[in-house]
């Protein structure tokens, strides 16, 4: 699936509509601008660049403007749409976009596995990739000798808190389950919500509580590795599986929500940010892009972060990660020239790493220079050693609802029968595929 994005996140076409829109296809959802138009411009091929997230769309229309600029006879279209199924809509009737650049997760390395994706293994930029960061990509099926995804950025979420209460009230920022838990205590005693929560967004819980609780004691590569050589031969009973391996985090999971704000049932993403920005809790499990909002409502505020603490062994803490975005050239493009041309463009070290720092992003370059955002740093030192994992949730197909099923489970769901059900629903989805 694609990452759910900030409700209320900008959504604004850049330029004039290309004749090329495939706006029906997108079930309404895209907008399409044309960069460089009229005089010879418009007699120069055209280049589609596909993009789904919104709050970076301006950025990207800059950068292709600047393209456009340096490569006159090449016109650079841009292409906007939320719908992963749209976009499956555009190779189906074998008219896909030139270029995309989305995140990268198992829907969308269902077009890496199905050959729908050129090789870009001569280009230089893939061999640039960090081999941490490859494999996160390896999570995901591939097509047999092909690289077909080039990592271009990635964002490092974890636990977001307020360091005027943490000082306030004399906390350290807990580096073992026992001190979260003694940390969580201490503000409840003090009248302070120790957690902000949202359950009334089910993707906050998802990605937040219950992928921090996984991957702070999962190897989730690996899990998933194991689960796929099973296949439909996963059982509760099966020596990996989501009732085993997921039931001990989750419980974990719900005892840290427990010391969550009283009316969380109700509360969605915008409430979180609002109420936390004005000091209503001492942490927020949400991501970089939660950072940008709290800084709109207080710019005074002061807020650092720190890996979900899961076990009581600190060498034990990691960073959650994901391939927030990824370029990609699908195989029935009758652009590839073009196409690896913008690509070029694009990942530049000075406009990559450029983007990264505006997106609050990491760089994925073996080369990438640290982050500077002193909001971030805390998570530097966990992304250069690899103390990283990627989102348990990532690896589920979407016909799964684990979105649901996290959301569930907050409310009050047996845990064990969501996680039996979880592994028939896989086991279910492997028989058909």
């Amino acid at each position: 699936m694609l990452r759910r994005l900030p409700p209320g996140a900008p959504h604004r076409p850049t330029g004039s509509t290309s004749r090329r829109a495939f706006l029906a296809g997108l079930g309404g959802a895209a907008a399409l601008g044309m960069v460089g138009c009229g005089g010879a411009a418009s007699a120069a091929p055209e280049v589609r660049f596909f993009q789904s997230k919104p709050e970076v769309i301006p950025y990207f229309a800059d950068l292709l403007r600047d393209f456009a600029a340096e490569n006159p006879g090449i016109r650079p279209i841009h292409e906007i749409g939320g719908s992963l199924g749209g976009l499956a809509g555009t190779f189906v009737r074998n008219d896909p976009p030139d270029l995309g650049c989305l995140n990268y997760n198992y829907e969308m390395a269902n077009f890496q596995a199905r050959g729908e994706l050129s090789d870009l293994s001569d280009l230089p930029q893939t061999q640039a990739v960090s081999t941490l960061v490859q494999d996160l990509v390896d999570l995901y099926p591939a097509f047999p000798g092909r690289t077909s995804v080039l990592p271009y950025s990635m964002m490092a979420a974890s636990v977001i808190y307020n360091r005027d209460l943490f000082e306030k009230h004399g906390v350290a920022v807990p580096t073992t389950y026992s001190e979260l838990i003694a940390a969580c205590k201490t503000f409840e005693a003090a009248d302070v919500t120790p957690v902000y929560s949202t359950f009334g967004d089910a993707w906050t819980v998802m990605q937040g509580l219950v992928d921090y609780s996984i991957g702070g004691m999962v190897d989730v590569i690996d899990f998933y590795r194991k689960m796929r050589e099973q296949g439909a031969d996963v059982t509760p009973d099966s020596p990996v599986s989501f009732s085993r391996v997921f039931r001990e985090p989750l419980e974990k999971m719900l005892e840290i929500a427990a010391y969550s704000n009283s009316d969380a049932a109700g509360r969605k993403y915008g409430d979180g940010n609002v109420a936390f920005a004005n000091g209503g809790a001492a942490m927020y499990m949400q991501g970089p892009w939660a950072l940008t909002e709290l800084e709109k409502l207080n710019p005074d505020i002061r807020v650092g972060t720190f890996p979900l603490p899961m076990t009581e062994d600190p060498a034990d803490n990691k960073v959650r990660v994901n391939l927030d975005l990824s370029l990609w050239i699908p195989e029935k493009s009758d652009r590839q020239e073009e196409a690896r041309a913008l690509l070029g463009f694009l990942t530049r070290p000075q406009v990559q790493d450029a983007y990264n720092a505006h997106a609050l992003g990491f760089g994925v370059r073996k080369d990438a220079p640290p982050v500077e955002d002193e909001r971030l740093l805390e998570m530097q030192p966990y992304v250069d050693r690899g103390a990283f994992y990627q989102g348990a949730s990532q690896g589920i197909p979407r016909t799964i609802p684990f979105e649901s099923y996290s959301q569930a489970i907050v409310f009050g769901a047996d845990l064990e029968n969501t996680l039996r059900t979880l592994d028939a629903d896989w086991a279910r989805l492997a028989r058909r595929s």
